[in-house]
């Protein structure tokens, strides 16, 4: 079903120029942008602030570093490869597990695919080179700890971790959602790519409706699920 644009504009809904236009380049100083355009200025801020962020491993910025990928990987069977100034989740390599040992060994996506030691520097090479970063300039790249899913997402998640974004005004949250990966997104949480964007009451944290590639959806396309009702846990802390 399709509304027409007056019908959404009365109803409150916020489109995305009128969400750029009106709130973001109105209420954050373009000399920020940068704070939040990399992941690691932004880990830092989140830590001094006392937000709980995943363990880095091991920040890559060179191909003489990237050479030496095998003694970073040393003694971690799962982990994460994201690029530092990527965006719409690209560049980003989730590792499930690792078999044999280090100089030999295979490393399991979540589909999956085997990787060798190659496979995962020729994709850091790309991290460094750009290909994923915003405005394509040079890059690092970040290995850090791999957050295990929550069961109580597993009928609602295909694969990957689903993650909450929370929108807040003058430190005020208004409104937030639970990205839900799915088979068409690989496993990641990212819209972009094809997950499920649900809300959350603000009030309770419970899961309402959610949207799928535009369009309404009621159910996971994967598992089948209901995604409405659901109780995120310790939802007053996060």
């Amino acid at each position: 079903m399709s509304w027409p644009l007056g019908h959404l504009w009365r109803a409150g809904m916020l489109g995305i120029n009128k969400r750029n236009a009106h709130y973001i380049q109105r209420y954050n100083a373009r000399s920020r942008y940068p704070l939040v355009d990399d992941k690691l200025r932004t880990r830092e801020l989140a830590q001094n602030a006392g937000i709980k962020v995943p363990e880095t491993y091991a920040v890559i910025a060179t191909e003489h570093e990237n050479r030496s990928l095998a003694t970073a990987l040393a003694g971690h069977d799962d982990f994460v490869i994201k690029p530092a100034q990527g965006s719409g989740g690209n560049g980003i390599l989730v590792i499930h597990e690792r078999l044999g040992a280090d100089g030999r060994a295979v490393y399991i996506k979540g589909n999956g695919r085997p990787l060798d030691i190659g496979d995962l520097r020729f994709h850091i090479s790309n991290i460094l080179s750009g290909l994923y970063s915003l405005g394509g300039s040079s890059d690092r790249a970040i290995i850090e700890y791999r957050v295990p899913p929550n069961r109580l997402f597993k009928d609602i998640s295909y694969q990957g971790i689903p993650d909450i974004r929370t929108v807040v005004l003058h430190g005020v949250p208004v409104m937030a959602m639970l990205r839900l990966p799915t088979s068409r997104s690989g496993g990641k949480a990212n819209l972009h790519q094809g997950a499920i964007g649900a809300g959350v009451d603000l009030a309770t944290g419970r899961t309402l409706d959610g949207v799928w590639h535009e369009k309404p959806c009621h159910r996971h396309p994967d598992t089948g699920t209901r995604v409405a009702g659901l109780q995120i846990p310790d939802w007053p802390e996060l």
